[in-house]
């Protein structure tokens, strides 16, 4: 009787126990919402939802080809994060914009070039060469200093990372200045004796770093890594920092190397 009794119970106990199991919900996936620039980035971003995964995150990327739309998105919500950016640009949204947006971990640097397809170096510029930039001021701050350390033009002191048109003190070869947007430079390019181009445009345009430049910034020390933001007082979410430890891995160090060569480095 008493193991009749016990039998009973035990099965009794492991029929509710499947009950309760069924009834209740599964667990929540750990899932956030990235914006990232489409093409080269968003590579290397779909290289970092993998390395996620592994983490039990679950990466939806959100693709922009619009830099201005990107931190108004996480602004208002529709992201948890984006990964697309440097300081001085986001310093430059904040100024215009007023979002409360942060930095939490740095991705890679994409050293801007000067590209050409009528000269093979700087000296081979004609006097009145037109000159593209792009027309954002971070951006185009960028483009004037890279024009500046090659010599073609001086700044006025103390303009520091943001410079514009209207700092340039001296401009001995009378470079013409065409400012477009970012993306249609490689566009453009034919119709320009050079054009400073972002390395994630010029590798979607087909343009090589190492051949159709005649100038590029330097990469030790370089301000311009670009990083991973979020909003402010979100810093310290765990989505936020499984992102920033999955990108920050050796096997997104590995495929940079190897796919771009040099185009695109790490800057952890």
């Amino acid at each position: 009787m008493f193991d009749f009794t016990r039998r009973t119970l035990l099965s009794a106990s492991f029929a509710l126990g499947a009950v309760i199991a069924t009834a209740l919900p599964a667990a929540a996936e750990s899932t956030i919402k990235v914006g990232v620039m489409s093409g080269a980035e968003e590579e290397v971003a779909q290289v970092v939802k993998k390395v996620a995964a592994t983490k039990g995150l679950n990466v939806q990327l959100v693709p922009f080809s619009d830099y201005a739309l990107v931190n108004e998105a996480l602004a208002r919500g529709d992201l948890d994060a984006n990964a697309f950016q440097h300081k001085p640009y986001l310093d430059a949204q904040i100024a215009a914009r007023g979002y409360k947006i942060v930095p939490v971990g740095f991705t890679f640097v994409q050293p801007i070039g000067l590209y050409s397809k009528k000269v093979k170096a700087i000296a081979d510029l004609p006097k009145g060469a037109k000159i593209g930039l792009p027309n954002d001021p971070s951006n185009g701050g960028r483009a004037l200093n890279l024009l500046a350390a090659q010599g073609l033009i001086k700044l006025k002191d103390g303009k520091g990372l943001s410079p514009s048109l209207l700092d340039i003190a001296e401009n001995p070869k009378d470079l013409k200045f065409s400012e477009l947007d970012a993306a249609q430079l490689p566009r453009a390019l034919p119709d320009l004796d050079a054009a400073v181009i972002n390395t994630d445009h010029a590798i979607n345009a087909g343009l090589d770093i190492r051949k159709d430049t005649i100038a590029v910034e330097k990469r030790e020390g370089n301000p311009y890594a670009n990083f991973i933001a979020a909003r402010q007082g979100e810093e310290n979410r765990p989505e936020i920092k499984t992102f920033v430890q999955s990108y920050q891995s050796p096997e997104v160090a590995s495929f940079l190397d190897t796919r771009f060569k040099g185009a695109i480095i790490p800057a952890w």
